[in-house]
């Protein structure tokens, strides 16, 4: 099977998150599995691999560009839904997944060009979809956890299956020194203002703070202006290997602030028994579990700081979470194989239906 993976945003290495690690992964699966998978992504044309991009670009006087940076085919347009003849063109998926920026705008250009269609819900920002998903006529839906399938079944009446992200116990499971409360992803919305509360209230414990999401320079100033009166946090860039983090992590910090649609985070360091002391957002407690510690985001700070600083010093309490974090991540919902049978019978399903090319 050809399977075709398309989102409005950039992709690896001009963007990295969850979402780009999680097609990364089925990415992976689908080929190992013998079938050809690629993507087509945003153009950001940043750095040396955007300038290099953007004059291939030119030069072949193309509506996208197509690399191999991932070791796949990557097609890359300023804007995806309008190079869908051009990645169909080059790729000739069977069947494409859609997921969010864009959504429908690129789901409905993809129907144009007969590829029926997989959209795959991972967040609850309906913004970002540029349409209504019902108009996308015959997709099978997948959503990334219980929340965010009963907020869209809730707004659209649409059905989903849940389908958690993958995650490679074999790059994040590390040892631990534990020698910081690591927080990852220092955005407003992923409550890095609470974060920077409870770490001056802790002032006897490091706090490690993590970029993923790339900071511009006026975001970075934000930040160090932030931490700067507090000896106890440093700031470290984006990493490609999240064991050198996750290795140096004692407990995981996601304040979130908006509504999670799951928290890879949370799952990533269980997998190294890493226990979460995160907030009740959207999907996050279901990411967390009975892997650490969730309060309400407007609890009060005492509360938030009470938590972290229990699992800091109270080595029983830590080592029962730390085994329930180890035990939760290799619960059968999480297992790489299992899941990927699930997402490949929804795509056999979706090839499986005649959708007629508009001329």
């Amino acid at each position: 099977m050809k399977v075709l993976f398309a989102s409005g945003n950039g992709y690896i290495p001009e963007f990295t998150g969850g979402v780009q690690s999680n097609t990364h992964n089925l990415v992976g699966q689908l080929n190992r599995h013998g079938h050809q998978a690629s993507v087509l992504a945003s153009l950001f044309g940043d750095g040396m691999f955007g300038l290099k991009a953007r004059a291939k670009m030119k030069l072949l006087r193309q509506p996208a560009v197509i690399d191999n940076f991932p070791g796949y085919p990557v097609v890359r347009a300023w804007f995806p839904w309008e190079a869908a003849r051009f990645a169909v063109e080059k790729t000739r998926p069977n069947v494409a997944v859609v997921q969010c920026h864009k959504s429908v705008l690129l789901g409905k250009a993809l129907h144009a060009e007969g590829v029926p269609l997989v959209v795959y819900l991972h967040n609850v920002e309906f913004h970002e979809l540029a349409g209504d998903p019902r108009e996308l006529h015959s997709a099978l839906f997948i959503a990334n956890s219980e929340f965010t399938a009963r907020t869209y079944k809730a707004k659209f009446d649409i059905d989903s299956i849940v389908l958690p992200p993958t995650i490679n116990q074999a790059v994040y499971c590390t040892p631990t020194t534990g020698e910081f409360v690591t927080m990852i992803n220092p955005y407003e919305e992923k409550g890095f203002d609470l974060a920077v509360k409870i770490a001056a209230a802790c002032p006897e414990i490091p706090f490690l703070f993590v970029e993923s999401w790339k900071l511009d320079e006026d975001h970075r100033a934000r930040v160090d202006k932030a931490i700067a009166p507090l000896p106890n946090v440093r700031l470290e860039n984006r990493t490609n290997d999240m064991k050198t983090v996750y290795g140096r992590t004692k407990i995981l910090l996601a304040p979130s602030k908006w509504e999670e649609a799951w928290g890879r985070v949370a799952s990533e360091a269980h997998c190294s028994g890493i226990p979460v002391v995160g907030s009740r957002r959207g999907g996050l407690p279901e990411a967390i579990g009975p892997g650490g510690v969730v309060l309400d985001y407007d609890a009060p700070l005492a509360d938030w700081v009470a938590a972290v600083r229990r699992l800091w010093n109270d080595r029983e309490e830590y080592d029962r979470l730390s085994a329930e974090a180890h035990a939760f991540s290799r619960r059968p919902e999480l297992d790489p194989e299992r899941q990927f049978a699930t997402f490949f019978s929804l795509l056999d399903r979706a090839a499986g239906q005649r959708v007629r090319r508009v001329a």
